[in-house]
């Protein structure tokens, strides 16, 4: 396929590559409007969360452009994020251990739903690299703590709305 001569009818300008790359745009557009969804249904009293979506979410396109484009990730964002795993972690250590299935009250559902956009763009970059494109680690190390960091978020929520999630148990890893 070619685009037209239409621009309007031409959602992105490599939207036609057969390669992966593409695909890793679009999954980390994705990415970027789930926190942006989140971040608008955060409820009240949520505001270091909001915070902290605020600053991650801007991280998710610069991930976007880092493969295409120059590298805008760095060091000091793998550090602050993990730095804000490990604070919110500490707020919900009873709650931790096992699986649980994705629902919830808004913005629950759609951090699972970023959780998962941010396990495709990783997945997207190992297709990536098996093309022959070098991917520099900040970027799979940056997405890996999102998807523990929206994961965590939920027990926070939930755990702030005195909801408790409902446990998944697996009957093939069992």
């Amino acid at each position: 396929m070619k685009p037209g001569r239409n621009r309007d009818e031409l959602c992105y300008p490599f939207i036609y590559e057969t390669s992966c790359l593409c695909d890793f745009e679009v999954a980390t557009d994705e990415l970027c409007g789930h926190i942006g969804a989140v971040f608008s249904l955060l409820p009240e009293g949520m505001g270091d969360i909001a915070a902290d979506l605020d600053r991650l979410q801007p991280l998710a396109f610069h991930v976007n452009g880092s493969l295409r484009g120059r590298l805008a990730v760095e060091e000091s964002d793998i550090a602050w994020l993990r730095q804000r795993l490990l604070h919110y972690r500490a707020e919900v250590r009873d709650r931790i251990g096992g699986f649980v299935l994705p629902r919830g009250q808004q913005p629950v559902p759609h951090l699972h739903l970023a959780r998962s956009a941010a396990k495709k763009a990783i997945r997207l970059m190992v297709r990536i690299e098996q093309e022959g494109r070098e991917i520099p680690m900040v970027l799979p190390r940056l997405c890996n703590l999102m998807c523990n960091f929206f994961f965590v978020l939920t027990l926070v929520i939930n755990r702030r709305r005195g909801l408790d999630e409902t446990l998944f148990a697996s009957k093939s890893y069992g």
